[in-house]
C-alpha cells in the first residue's frame, strides 16, 4: 500500500525493544506501514503521499497523558492564570486588568496559585482578596485544585460566609469571628463557588459523578462541546494522542461521542465512572452501562475513579503518622478501610479497572489493602488497578505494587523542587523523617512497579516536555537523599509505552512498529541533544493521531 504520509530525516525512538531506532516512518490507513532509513521510506512514497521532514528532530509514539481532567481543564483555559505570581502587589497587578475586561463575569476566577502566593507560611484569607477586589466576587483556585480562596463577596453570594456542613476531608475554614476565613478545602467546601461561577457542568465528573439536572438545552450542549473541542486542541498542540481522563460521567462521554461522530476527536480518550462516598454499590451499574455504550477505538470507559484523600498542602492527605507541622492530625480518609475493600472487590468482580487518588502514605496503604482484598475474593486477574499520585509511601508498601500488579501513576511536576513546584508547605508538612519516602519514583521502579507519567492537567501545565525534564532533573531535598530521578529513556517510556499498557492498549499503541496505530509526535528538536533546560523548551512540531495530522506549529 502506498503511504498516506511519511516522516523522514528523523531520530525515531520507537519505544519498541525489538527495533528501538529508525530514521523514517511510513503511515498508511491510519497505521504504521514501515520504518527504516530515509531513503527506504522515501522510495515507498507515491504522488499523493504527504512528506514531513523532521530535520533531525525526535519522533516518538504520541504522548499518553495518563492522568488529566479534560472538561474541567478546558473550561479553565479562559480563567486568570497565576503561575509564577508571588506577592500581593503582583497579584493585584494581574487581577486588575483581567477583572476590568470582564465586567459581567459572575465570579472573577483565577487558577494555578501557589499555597505560598502571599509568602511562605502565610495562608490566604478573604481579607487579603478583599484588599485586591472588594466589590466583586473573586476566587482563586490552588494549583492542585484541592483548595479555593474566596473574598467576602464570593463567600456571601455563595452562602458560605457563615460556614457549611461538609463531609470528612472537606472544610470551610472558620475564623475567630464566627465567619469563614476564605479558605475552602476540598470539593464539597468550594462547590458553591464553582456553581456561582457557572462552571458546574464541566466539573460534574469531579464533584458528583452525576449528570446535569436539569438536562442541558441544545445551546448549552453546543457550548459544552465547544469547551471540549478547545481542550482537545490544547492536547493536540502538545503531542498528546491518548487521554486517561480522571473524572467523568455519561454526559462527558456523550459530548465526546458527538465530537467523535463529526471527526473532531483528536485523541483516544478513556472516561471513568466516578464513584463518590455517598453512592451505594448499585451505582456501579452505571459504570457498566457506560462501558457497554462507549467502546470504540477512540472513545471508551471501562474503569472507575475514586478519591481516598486530598493533598499535603492543606493537611487533607491521609498519613500513617502525624503531620510534622500539625501534631495530632493525620488527615481523614474519604472511605473507611472495610468500605473501600467492599467497593474495590465489587468493581473488580465486574471486570472493571480501578484508579484511586491516594497521596499520603496512609491513603496509599488503604488502597493497596483494598486491592489485595479484591484479589483474595475474586482471584487474580489482569486488572491493572492503579494508584494515582503516591506522593508519600511507606517502604513496606513499595514492593506491593509489583506483587499485586498495580500501576503507579505519578506526576513529575508535582514534586517540590527549586526548578518547579514550590518547596513549601509540603516539605515542612512531611518533616525530614518522611522525606526519603516522598515521590519515590525510582524506588518503585526498582521494585518492579509499572509506572506511568502525566501532568494531572489543569493541576500542572499540560506540556509533556517540562514534565519529562522534571523527571530526569531532580534536586535532592537534603544531602544523602536520593532525588529519585528517571533516565530520559525511562521517562519517555512512562509517557508512551507504559501509558498505553495502563489503558489496555499496548498491542496497538504506545510503540512505533508495523501494524501499530499511527499515533505519532514530531518534536521541535532532538531530546538526546539537549540538557534538561533544553528539554523543557522543546515542543510538539506535529501531532498525528490515527494517521491524521491534527496539529502543526
Amino acid at each position: 500500500m502506498t503511504p498516506d504520509l511519511i516522516i523522514t530525516n528523523a531520530s525515531v525512538l520507537t519505544m519498541d525493544d525489538g527495533a528501538p531506532r529508525a530514521e523514517a516512518v511510513a503511515v498508511a490507513g491510519g497505521a504504521i506501514a514501515a520504518l527504516g532509513t530515509s531513503a527506504e521510506i522515501e522510495a515507498l512514497a507515491g504522488p499523493e503521499t504527504r512528506a514531513i521532514d523532521a530535520v533531525g528532530a525526535t519522533v516518538l509514539p504520541g504522548f499518553v497523558e495518563a492522568h488529566m481532567h479534560l472538561f474541567a481543564g478546558a473550561a479553565e483555559l479562559d480563567h486568570l492564570p497565576l503561575d509564577g505570581v508571588s506577592g500581593a502587589e503582583a497579584l493585584a497587578a494581574a487581577v486588575a486588568p483581567y477583572a476590568a475586561a470582564r465586567p459581567d463575569e459572575a465570579v472573577i476566577m483565577a487558577q494555578a496559585a501557589s499555597y505560598a502566593l502571599l509568602g511562605e507560611g502565610r495562608r490566604v484569607t478573604r481579607h487579603d482578596l478583599d484588599a485586591i477586589l472588594p466589590d466583586r466576587p473573586f476566587a482563586i483556585t490552588a494549583a492542585d485544585h484541592h483548595t479555593v480562596w474566596a473574598n467576602t463577596a464570593a463567600l456571601r453570594l455563595s452562602g458560605l460566609l457563615n460556614g457549611l456542613a461538609v463531609g470528612p476531608g472537606n472544610e470551610v475554614v472558620m475564623g475567630a469571628d464566627g465567619l469563614a476565613e476564605g479558605e475552602l478545602r476540598e470539593g464539597e467546601a468550594f462547590q458553591p463557588i464553582i456553581r456561582l461561577a457557572g462552571g458546574e457542568r464541566a466539573r460534574l465528573g469531579l464533584s458528583t459523578g452525576g449528570e446535569p439536572d436539569p438536562a442541558p438545552t441544545p445551546e448549552e450542549r453546543a457550548f459544552d462541546r465547544a469547551i471540549l473541542r478547545n481542550g482537545l486542541k490544547h492536547c493536540a498542540r502538545h503531542g498528546i494522542t491518548a487521554i486517561h481522563n480522571m473524572d467523568g460521567n455519561r454526559y462527558t462521554l456523550e459530548l465526546l461521542s458527538e465530537i467523535e461522530a463529526d471527526g473532531g476527536l483528536t485523541a483516544r480518550v478513556r472516561v471513568p465512572f466516578h464513584f463518590k462516598t455517598f453512592m451505594d454499590l448499585d451505582a456501579l451499574d452505571r459504570a457498566e452501562e457506560m462501558t457497554r455504550a462507549f467502546a470504540s477505538d477512540t472513545l471508551c470507559s471501562g474503569f472507575v475513579k475514586l478519591f481516598m484523600d486530598g493533598v499535603i498542602e492543606s493537611w487533607t492527605a491521609v498519613m500513617l503518622e502525624d503531620y510534622a507541622d500539625r501534631p495530632g492530625w493525620r488527615g481523614e480518609p474519604l472511605f473507611e478501610a472495610a468500605r473501600f475493600a467492599e467497593i474495590a472487590t465489587e468493581i473488580d468482580r465486574r471486570g472493571l479497572q480501578i484508579a484511586v487518588h491516594a497521596i499520603g502514605d496512609g491513603a496509599v496503604r488503604r488502597v493497596l489493602d483494598g486491592y489485595e482484598a479484591a484479589r483474595r475474593a475474586n482471584g487474580p486477574r489482569d486488572s491493572r488497578h492503579r494508584v494515582e499520585h503516591i506522593e508519600v509511601i511507606h517502604p513496606d508498601d513499595i514492593p506491593r505494587f509489583a506483587a499485586l500488579g498495580v500501576i503507579a501513576s505519578m506526576q513529575p511536576l508535582h514534586r517540590p523542587d527549586p526548578k518547579g513546584w514550590a518547596m513549601e508547605p509540603i516539605r515542612s508538612a512531611l518533616g525530614p523523617a518522611r522525606w526519603p519516602c516522598a515521590y519515590a519514583t525510582d524506588d518503585l521502579r526498582r521494585a518492579g512497579a509499572r509506572i506511568v507519567f502525566a501532568t494531572d492537567w489543569p493541576v500542572s501545565p499540560i506540556a509533556p516536555l517540562p514534565s519529562l525534564a522534571a523527571a530526569v532533573d531532580r534536586t535532592p531535598w537534603a544531602e544523602g537523599l536520593s532525588a529519585q530521578p528517571s533516565t530520559l529513556m525511562q521517562a519517555l517510556a512512562h509517557y508512551t509505552r507504559d501509558g498505553a499498557y495502563a489503558g489496555f492498549a499496548e498491542e496497538r499503541a504506545g510503540r512505533l512498529a508495523p501494524g501499530m496505530l499511527a499515533d505519532i509526535v514530531v518534536l521541535s528538536g532532538n531530546v538526546e541533544d539537549v540538557d534538561a533546560d533544553g528539554l523543557r523548551n522543546l515542543r510538539a512540531a506535529a501531532t498525528i493521531a490515527g494517521g491524521r495530522v491534527v496539529w502543526e506549529g
